[in-house]
């Protein structure tokens, strides 16, 4: 019984044809990749803002973010159907960044989390986990810089939205083991004396700001 040859020429197409595809996927990502960095610039520009420069720097990010949406659409246009899982690997941290993007928008705009509606078009469940995570990193840093900004206000909000967030988490049986470890990563944040709860208070003490200030 003979081997039809035909059968490896067929393998060396579709091997050709993929190799093809994700180098488009790759250039499609690179420029995903630099639309996030430059939005995480902007963002970082609410650090050492006064609160009445934030919309600013808010509606700058979002005009920026619209380009997001694009990036996404070319990458569903080159990825074969079913074979998200595949490829997905290939912007998956991107994505994530993406995600926490649009969360930190939407709190620094609304001060409330972003809807799962407003999300779920965009990726699956456990990346929106995942960019919670990084959320909640990013807004303890902010409650750190809003002290130094002189917003005494804004370190007590975002513990209270922290916490929430935290509560919710409880609730969900993780068997993600990246997942859950990185969700472990938020107790000290809830938890620890020295971090958002103790900003406001220590400021208060040391520059005599008056109780009703930060009311």
């Amino acid at each position: 019984m003979s081997i039809d040859l035909t059968f490896f020429n067929q393998i060396e197409t579709n091997m050709e044809e993929e190799s093809l595809r994700k180098d488009e996927i790759f250039r499609c990502v690179r420029n995903y990749e630099k639309t996030c960095r430059y939005i995480t610039a902007i963002l970082d520009r609410v650090h050492s803002a006064s609160p009445e420069e934030v919309p600013r720097i808010i509606q700058t990010a979002l005009e920026k973010y619209s380009e997001v949406k694009q990036h996404l659409a070319q990458l569903s246009q080159l990825v074969p159907y079913h074979q998200y899982y595949r490829y997905n690997d290939l912007w998956n941290r991107t994505l994530q960044t993406s995600l926490y993007q649009a969360e930190l928008i939407i709190y620094l705009k609304f001060e409330k989390l972003i809807s799962l509606e407003e999300l779920e078009d965009l990726c699956g469940v456990e990346d929106i986990l995942h960019s919670f995570i990084a959320l909640t990193n990013e807004l303890s840093r902010l409650a750190v810089n809003s002290v130094t900004s002189g917003d005494y206000n804004r370190p007590l909000r975002i513990s209270k939205f922290v916490k929430e967030l935290y509560t919710g988490f409880q609730l969900l049986n993780l068997k993600n083991d990246a997942l859950r470890k990185r969700y472990d990563a938020i107790k000290p944040l809830v938890y620890n004396k020295n971090d958002d709860d103790n900003i406001p208070i220590e400021f208060t003490f040391n520059c005599n700001i008056n109780e009703n200030e930060m009311q």
